[in-house]
Protein backbone atom coordinates (compact mmCIF):
# COMPACT_ATOMS: atom_id res chain seq x y z
CA UNK A 1 0.00 0.00 0.00
CA UNK A 2 1.45 3.35 -1.06
CA UNK A 3 2.06 5.80 1.76
CA UNK A 4 0.82 8.64 -0.48
CA UNK A 5 -2.09 8.26 -2.88
CA UNK A 6 -2.61 10.75 -5.69
CA UNK A 7 -5.80 11.51 -7.58
CA UNK A 8 -6.07 14.12 -10.32
CA UNK A 9 -9.54 15.26 -11.33
CA UNK A 10 -10.91 18.53 -12.71
CA UNK A 11 -7.44 20.15 -12.60
CA UNK A 12 -7.12 19.35 -8.86
CA UNK A 13 -4.52 16.94 -7.49
CA UNK A 14 -5.44 15.36 -4.15
CA UNK A 15 -2.45 13.98 -2.25
CA UNK A 16 -3.58 11.76 0.62
CA UNK A 17 -1.21 10.80 3.42
CA UNK A 18 -1.94 7.10 3.64
CA UNK A 19 -0.59 5.49 6.80
CA UNK A 20 -3.84 5.50 8.80
CA UNK A 21 -2.69 2.74 11.16
CA UNK A 22 -0.14 5.23 12.63
CA UNK A 23 -2.30 8.35 12.16
CA UNK A 24 -0.42 9.20 8.95
CA UNK A 25 2.82 9.88 10.79
CA UNK A 26 5.85 10.39 8.56
CA UNK A 27 8.56 7.87 7.94
CA UNK A 28 11.34 8.42 5.42
CA UNK A 29 9.48 6.71 2.60
CA UNK A 30 6.39 8.88 2.98
CA UNK A 31 8.37 12.12 3.33
CA UNK A 32 10.36 11.48 0.16
CA UNK A 33 7.27 10.34 -1.73
CA UNK A 34 5.35 13.50 -0.77
CA UNK A 35 8.22 15.60 -2.14
CA UNK A 36 8.13 13.65 -5.38
CA UNK A 37 4.36 14.01 -5.72
CA UNK A 38 4.57 17.76 -5.11
CA UNK A 39 7.26 18.00 -7.80
CA UNK A 40 5.02 16.13 -10.23
CA UNK A 41 2.11 18.46 -9.44
CA UNK A 42 4.31 21.48 -10.03
CA UNK A 43 5.42 20.20 -13.45
CA UNK A 44 1.99 19.04 -14.60
CA UNK A 45 0.18 21.86 -16.45
CA UNK A 46 -3.11 19.98 -15.99
CA UNK A 47 -2.82 20.47 -12.20
CA UNK A 48 -3.89 23.95 -11.13
CA UNK A 49 -4.65 23.34 -7.44
CA UNK A 50 -3.34 20.83 -4.89
CA UNK A 51 -5.04 19.33 -1.84
CA UNK A 52 -3.08 17.64 0.95
CA UNK A 53 -5.20 15.56 3.31
CA UNK A 54 -5.04 12.40 5.42
CA UNK A 55 -6.71 9.01 5.31
CA UNK A 56 -8.65 7.66 8.25
CA UNK A 57 -9.21 9.67 11.42
CA UNK A 58 -6.05 11.81 11.38
CA UNK A 59 -4.49 14.40 9.12
CA UNK A 60 -0.94 13.73 10.28
CA UNK A 61 0.55 12.95 13.69
CA UNK A 62 4.02 14.24 12.73
CA UNK A 63 7.09 12.07 12.91
CA UNK A 64 6.74 8.31 13.31
CA UNK A 65 8.52 7.84 16.63
CA UNK A 66 8.92 4.12 15.99
CA UNK A 67 11.27 5.01 13.14
CA UNK A 68 13.49 7.26 15.28
CA UNK A 69 13.60 4.79 18.18
CA UNK A 70 14.53 1.79 16.02
CA UNK A 71 18.31 1.93 15.41
CA UNK A 72 18.26 0.19 12.03
CA UNK A 73 15.47 2.50 10.77
CA UNK A 74 16.45 5.82 12.36
CA UNK A 75 17.73 8.32 9.74
CA UNK A 76 18.80 10.74 12.51
CA UNK A 77 17.40 14.21 13.10
CA UNK A 78 19.79 15.91 10.67
CA UNK A 79 18.46 13.82 7.77
CA UNK A 80 14.87 14.02 9.01
CA UNK A 81 14.95 17.82 8.97
CA UNK A 82 17.23 18.50 6.02
CA UNK A 83 15.92 15.74 3.74
CA UNK A 84 12.32 15.28 4.92
CA UNK A 85 10.50 18.23 6.46
CA UNK A 86 12.45 21.28 5.30
CA UNK A 87 12.17 20.27 1.61
CA UNK A 88 8.43 19.61 2.03
CA UNK A 89 7.84 23.09 3.46
CA UNK A 90 10.01 24.68 0.76
CA UNK A 91 8.10 22.91 -1.99
CA UNK A 92 4.70 23.94 -0.60
CA UNK A 93 5.75 27.58 -0.52
CA UNK A 94 7.60 27.64 -3.86
CA UNK A 95 4.98 25.88 -6.00
CA UNK A 96 3.18 28.74 -7.74
CA UNK A 97 -0.16 26.99 -7.54
CA UNK A 98 -2.57 27.09 -4.57
CA UNK A 99 -1.95 24.35 -2.01
CA UNK A 100 -4.86 23.51 0.29
CA UNK A 101 -4.49 21.66 3.59
CA UNK A 102 -7.67 19.67 4.19
CA UNK A 103 -7.23 18.89 7.88
CA UNK A 104 -9.63 16.02 8.47
CA UNK A 105 -8.49 15.10 11.99
CA UNK A 106 -5.63 15.61 14.41
CA UNK A 107 -2.62 17.52 13.07
CA UNK A 108 0.27 17.23 15.50
CA UNK A 109 3.91 18.28 15.48
CA UNK A 110 5.30 18.43 11.95
CA UNK A 111 1.83 17.49 10.69
CA UNK A 112 0.36 20.67 12.16
CA UNK A 113 3.13 22.84 10.77
CA UNK A 114 2.93 21.36 7.28
CA UNK A 115 -0.76 22.27 7.29
CA UNK A 116 -0.03 25.83 8.46
CA UNK A 117 2.49 26.29 5.63
CA UNK A 118 -0.24 25.76 3.02
CA UNK A 119 -2.00 28.61 1.23
CA UNK A 120 -5.49 27.75 2.45
CA UNK A 121 -6.21 25.63 5.54
CA UNK A 122 -9.67 24.09 5.80
CA UNK A 123 -10.45 22.12 8.96
CA UNK A 124 -13.10 19.54 9.67
CA UNK A 125 -15.05 20.19 12.85
CA UNK A 126 -13.27 17.06 14.15
CA UNK A 127 -9.79 18.48 13.52
CA UNK A 128 -7.35 19.63 16.16
CA UNK A 129 -3.87 21.13 16.14
CA UNK A 130 -1.11 20.32 18.63
CA UNK A 131 2.41 21.70 18.86
CA UNK A 132 3.45 18.43 20.47
CA UNK A 133 7.22 18.93 20.45
CA UNK A 134 7.65 20.13 24.04
CA UNK A 135 5.89 17.00 25.30
CA UNK A 136 8.91 14.91 24.28
CA UNK A 137 11.68 17.45 24.85
CA UNK A 138 12.02 18.79 21.30
CA UNK A 139 11.70 22.21 19.68
CA UNK A 140 9.12 23.01 16.97
CA UNK A 141 10.31 22.36 13.43
CA UNK A 142 8.82 22.30 9.90
CA UNK A 143 8.68 26.13 9.95
CA UNK A 144 6.24 26.22 12.86
CA UNK A 145 8.24 28.97 14.55
CA UNK A 146 8.06 30.94 11.29
CA UNK A 147 4.38 30.63 10.37
CA UNK A 148 2.50 30.25 13.67
CA UNK A 149 3.59 33.61 15.23
CA UNK A 150 2.70 35.34 11.96
CA UNK A 151 -0.73 33.72 11.91
CA UNK A 152 -1.81 34.16 15.53
CA UNK A 153 0.72 36.50 17.18
CA UNK A 154 3.87 35.96 19.23
CA UNK A 155 2.30 35.47 22.66
CA UNK A 156 -0.27 32.87 21.61
CA UNK A 157 2.27 30.99 19.51
CA UNK A 158 4.78 30.97 22.34
CA UNK A 159 2.25 29.59 24.82
CA UNK A 160 0.94 26.91 22.45
CA UNK A 161 4.46 25.75 21.63
CA UNK A 162 5.64 25.66 25.23
CA UNK A 163 2.49 24.21 26.81
CA UNK A 164 1.61 21.87 23.95
CA UNK A 165 -2.13 22.59 24.30
CA UNK A 166 -4.56 20.94 21.91
CA UNK A 167 -6.39 23.54 19.81
CA UNK A 168 -9.85 22.59 18.53
CA UNK A 169 -10.93 23.42 14.99
CA UNK A 170 -13.27 26.17 16.20
CA UNK A 171 -10.57 27.75 18.36
CA UNK A 172 -8.08 27.51 15.47
CA UNK A 173 -10.51 29.44 13.27
CA UNK A 174 -10.98 32.13 15.94
CA UNK A 175 -7.19 32.45 16.34
CA UNK A 176 -6.67 32.81 12.59
CA UNK A 177 -4.83 29.50 12.12
CA UNK A 178 -7.34 28.23 9.56
CA UNK A 179 -9.48 29.78 6.84
CA UNK A 180 -12.66 27.83 7.53
CA UNK A 181 -14.16 25.03 9.63
CA UNK A 182 -16.55 22.65 7.86
CA UNK A 183 -18.97 20.06 9.23
CA UNK A 184 -17.53 16.57 9.01
CA UNK A 185 -20.37 15.13 6.92
CA UNK A 186 -19.67 17.42 3.94
CA UNK A 187 -16.01 18.20 4.63
CA UNK A 188 -14.39 16.89 1.44
CA UNK A 189 -17.27 18.18 -0.67
CA UNK A 190 -16.58 21.71 0.57
CA UNK A 191 -12.81 21.23 0.20
CA UNK A 192 -13.29 20.14 -3.40
CA UNK A 193 -15.60 23.08 -4.10
CA UNK A 194 -12.91 25.49 -2.92
CA UNK A 195 -10.18 23.61 -4.80
CA UNK A 196 -12.24 23.60 -7.99
CA UNK A 197 -12.83 27.32 -7.65
CA UNK A 198 -9.09 27.94 -7.31
CA UNK A 199 -8.28 25.54 -10.16
CA UNK A 200 -10.46 27.60 -12.50
CA UNK A 201 -9.01 30.95 -11.51
CA UNK A 202 -6.04 32.68 -13.22
CA UNK A 203 -3.30 30.35 -11.96
CA UNK A 204 -0.42 32.60 -12.99
CA UNK A 205 -1.84 35.52 -10.99
CA UNK A 206 -2.41 33.26 -7.98
CA UNK A 207 1.18 32.02 -8.23
CA UNK A 208 2.54 35.57 -8.41
CA UNK A 209 0.35 36.51 -5.42
CA UNK A 210 1.93 33.61 -3.53
CA UNK A 211 5.39 34.89 -4.49
CA UNK A 212 4.47 38.33 -3.16
CA UNK A 213 3.24 36.87 0.13
CA UNK A 214 6.42 34.82 0.51
CA UNK A 215 8.60 37.88 -0.02
CA UNK A 216 6.49 40.05 2.28
CA UNK A 217 7.84 38.03 5.22
CA UNK A 218 11.21 39.81 4.98
CA UNK A 219 10.76 42.80 2.68
CA UNK A 220 10.65 46.45 3.65
CA UNK A 221 7.63 48.43 2.44
CA UNK A 222 9.68 49.92 -0.40
CA UNK A 223 10.96 46.50 -1.49
CA UNK A 224 7.46 45.08 -1.45
CA UNK A 225 6.06 47.98 -3.48
CA UNK A 226 8.80 47.46 -6.07
CA UNK A 227 8.05 43.74 -6.32
CA UNK A 228 4.31 44.40 -6.59
CA UNK A 229 4.98 46.71 -9.52
CA UNK A 230 7.21 44.17 -11.25
CA UNK A 231 4.78 41.27 -10.81
CA UNK A 232 1.73 43.35 -11.71
CA UNK A 233 3.38 44.18 -15.03
CA UNK A 234 4.12 40.48 -15.52
CA UNK A 235 0.54 39.43 -14.69
CA UNK A 236 -0.85 42.08 -17.06
CA UNK A 237 0.97 40.33 -19.91
CA UNK A 238 -0.78 37.00 -19.25
CA UNK A 239 -3.49 35.43 -21.39
CA UNK A 240 -5.70 35.21 -18.32
CA UNK A 241 -5.57 38.98 -17.79
CA UNK A 242 -6.72 39.55 -21.37
CA UNK A 243 -9.48 37.00 -20.89
CA UNK A 244 -10.56 38.50 -17.56
CA UNK A 245 -10.82 42.02 -18.95
CA UNK A 246 -12.66 40.87 -22.07
CA UNK A 247 -15.11 38.85 -19.97
CA UNK A 248 -15.71 41.84 -17.67
CA UNK A 249 -16.31 44.25 -20.55
CA UNK A 250 -18.65 41.83 -22.31
CA UNK A 251 -20.42 40.80 -19.11
CA UNK A 252 -19.67 37.09 -19.44
CA UNK A 253 -18.03 34.49 -17.24
CA UNK A 254 -14.25 34.29 -17.85
CA UNK A 255 -12.64 31.02 -18.92
CA UNK A 256 -9.15 31.16 -17.49
CA UNK A 257 -6.47 28.81 -18.82
CA UNK A 258 -3.80 29.35 -16.19
CA UNK A 259 -1.49 31.07 -18.65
Amino acid sequence: MKSITTQIENKVATLTLNRPEVFNSFNREMALLLQNELDECEKNPEVRAIIITGSGKAFCAGQDLKEVTTPELNPGFKKILEEHYNPIISRIRKIEKPVIAAVNGVAAGAGANIALACDVVIASENASFIQAFSKIGLVPDSAGTFFLPRLIGFQKASALMMLGDKVSADEAEKLGMVYKVVASENFMEEVNNIANTLANMPTKALGLTKRLLNNSMQHSLEEQLDLESKLQIESAQSEDYAEGVDAFVNKRKPEFKGR
